[in-house]
């Protein structure tokens, strides 16, 4: 069996002939820059393939995990509304100034009912690592939700175009050594956060329920070309976010308010014949049996304490099969901080407590960091392959 089939048969529920063992890595950015500093930090494809490539050469099997790349226009993926593109009824003006190691995007978009306006930056942790917000959120009130929904440009004929060459060229250098999964805009809350701030965002559903239902249905639609563009394209998953419902939220308060509008998304993406990842690097605890009705084939990473608050055994004992979980070992305070031994013992106890129900991926909780010892990743993939057979 090759990884290919050892992935896509995980993700589909069957027990196959050992764990999938794989690796997070960016494909920008953090580990992959420390492994090729040379690399121009902007050339996503090429950054990507590497990150094969270093999957491939310790045996992995290989996950390919497209986020930057494909993230155009940045107003859907990353933060604010599209300031990317005009039509006759959205204008747009943008400033780019630069504050430090910030590179600062202040726009004004003016519609037939009026303007709206946000600042997106880009942050330069290091050399060749940045990181992206929207710090001045464009929709605060009803009437600038009207004016998104009624204005903002839809997916252009062109960025399918591009989508498809791109995810074409990296399934080509992929073969059967693994699948690829592509990052969409996120579940609708966590799109939501993308475009309103998290104070008012975080109330909304129960101060305003009308307007949050209003907002839901926007972070949906306007993500649904993109997402049905990766999956014609042929990605083999579709990766969404969502964090920022996470477990503090509670059950009842996910359940009540959020969990139909994440649904009806995941719906879509798997009625078209595509799993759909559903990723809470946080608290998640509360929402393991919540997710059960989500109906997301594949649940992740179940980050443990103190980066998240899984107890993977416990969430096994919850779960009872009924998602496919891809659990992992803490990609900071072990893999980036912690003595081989160290790694060693958790990567057992992390596949010992993963496959006990059955269908399990065991991979790093969440992307690899820069500096994180070679040493370690080597001992984390060794033993977790050493470990990989089923009972």
């Amino acid at each position: 069996m090759n990884s290919r089939e050892r992935l896509l048969r995980t993700i589909n529920g069957e027990v196959t002939d050992r764990v999938p063992v794989t690796l997070f890595i960016q494909d920008h950015g953090h580990f992959i820059h420390q492994l090729h500093p040379g690399i121009d930090p902007l050339d996503y494809e090429q950054l990507t393939c590497r990150a094969i490539d270093y999957q491939r050469s310790l045996g992995c099997d290989v996950f390919a995990r497209m986020i930057f790349d494909l993230y155009h226009p940045l107003g859907i993926c990353l933060g604010g509304v599209d300031d990317g593109h005009e039509t006759a009824t959205w204008k747009v003006k943008t400033a780019v100034t630069e504050e430090g190691n910030n590179l600062v995007r202040s726009s004004v978009i003016t519609t037939p009912d009026g303007e709206l306006s946000q600042v997106f930056v880009r942050t330069a942790l290091n050399k060749g690592t940045y990181v992206y917000c929207c710090t001045k959120k464009p929709i605060a009130t009803e009437g600038e939700l009207d004016i998104a929904m009624t204005y903002e440009p839809k997916m252009s004929a062109a960025y399918g175009d591009m989508v498809r060459g791109k995810i074409r060229r990296i399934k080509e250098y992929l073969g059967t050594d693994g699948i690829l999964g592509t990052w969409v805009s996120g579940g609708p809350f966590n799109n939501a956060s993308m475009i309103m701030d998290h104070t008012q965002l975080y109330m909304l559903f129960l101060t305003e329920p009308e307007f949050f239902a209003k907002l839901m249905q926007y972070t949906t639609e306007r993500t649904l070309d993109y997402t049905r563009a990766f999956i014609e394209a042929g990605a083999d998953v579709m990766l969404v976010g969502g964090n920022v419902p996470g477990g503090f939220l509670g059950a009842r308060t996910y359940e009540q308010h959020i969990l139909v509008h994440e649904k009806r998304y995941i719906d879509f993406i798997q009625a078209q014949g595509c799993p759909a990842i559903y990723h809470n690097c946080g608290e998640i605890m509360s929402l393991v049996g919540s997710y059960k009705k989500l109906g997301a084939r594949v649940v992740e990473p179940f980050s443990p304490v103190p980066l998240g608050d899984a107890d993977l055994e416990k969430a096994v004992a919850i779960v009872q099969g009924d998602y496919v979980m891809i659990g992992g070992v803490d990609q900071v305070n072990v893999l980036q901080k912690g003595t081989v031994e160290q790694v060693r013992e958790a990567t057992i106890s992390t596949m010992k407590a993963g496959k006990r129900n059955g269908p399990f991926i065991i991979q790093s909780a969440d992307f690899l960091e820069y500096n994180t010892p070679i040493e370690n990743v080597e001992a984390f993939v060794a033993t977790a392959l050493a470990h990989a057979s089923y009972p």
